[in-house]
């Protein structure tokens, strides 16, 4: 009993990873530009398309091109569409950004169909490791490591870059950045585009694991808003921890209890919200208190 938790909890930690880079992406985004995004899933489903395209016909060193060139999408979108509900009523960038990742699913329903494409992962990484109770594949693994190298760089980037300290401003005082000479639309297209390729990286990641569909994008913008909530807007620390809690949780409730698998988050984020409305890492908000 006990292996079977520890191994499920092992796996759980991958499927936490890939919820991180998601929810980091859609905490960024609304963070620095005020806008939830509803697309944020379609950008994910959006990756995992393109690297099986570029994988089936390039080979898998192809598929890694796919969160760059997801993130270029985003910075175009950002440029034609977003930049245009700046300041204006925040119901717009939710409709908007809806009819966006509507929009999305329907062009890749169109393009590859409604059935489920399975996608192999490379040979490097069949099979599986054994440590102890812990059984996990050689692809889970690697998912692991590149999630956690993609993490701690990006957080390297954030606190000890120029850019990255631009862009930490600018979600506390946009408007102060812009006064300083910074040209603050080109910053704003970058975050929009960086977001977009840490979800089109998830999801090439998770192209091998998950069945790719049109419809993958819900399984996972939901819970990158839970883990959001849970961890505390805008807060990077809480967002890895929360989404860990996410993927553990969920992953453990899947082998033991998996009537309630579907709603073991949302029942987590039940319970920190009731220990702590503004979630593990939130900041205090003057207004409200």
């Amino acid at each position: 009993m006990f292996d079977m938790i520890v191994s499920q909890a092992a796996n759980g930690l991958v499927l936490g990873f890939l919820y991180v880079l998601i929810a980091v992406g859609l905490s960024i985004i609304f963070g620095i530009l005020g806008i939830v995004n509803f697309a944020h899933g379609a950008f994910f489903a959006l990756g995992a398309y393109l690297a099986l395209v570029l994988g089936r016909q390039f080979g898998w060193g192809a598929a890694l091109l796919a969160p760059l060139i997801v993130g270029a999408i985003g910075t175009i979108v950002e440029l034609t569409l977003i930049r245009q509900l700046y300041h204006k009523e925040p119901l717009l960038g939710l409709i908007l950004t809806f009819a966006l990742a509507l929009l999305i699913e329907a062009i890749l329903r169109l393009t590859f169909g409604g059935a489920s494409i399975p996608f192999s992962a490379p040979k490097l990484f069949s099979g599986f490791v054994e440590y102890g109770p812990i059984l996990i594949t050689k692809y889970r693994l690697t998912v692991l490591a590149v999630t956690v190298v993609a993490l701690i760089a990006f957080w390297a980037f954030m606190a000890f870059t120029p850019y990255g300290r631009i862009i930490r401003a600018g979600s506390r005082d946009a408007e102060m950045v812009g006064l300083l000479g910074i040209n603050l639309p080109i910053l704003l297209s970058a975050v929009f585009g960086l977001g977009c390729l840490l979800a089109g990286l998830a999801g090439m990641l998770a192209a091998p694991l998950w069945t790719i569909n049109p419809s993958m994008s819900a399984g996972a913008i939901m819970p990158a808003f839970v883990i959001v909530t849970i961890g505390g807007l805008g807060s990077y620390a809480g967002a890895i921890v929360a989404g860990l809690m996410v993927g553990v949780v969920t992953a453990v409730t899947i082998q033991f209890f998996p009537d309630w698998s579907n709603a073991a988050m949302y029942i987590l984020m039940a319970a920190v919200l009731l220990v702590r409305p503004r979630g593990l890492f939130g900041e205090r908000w003057e207004r409200f208190e």
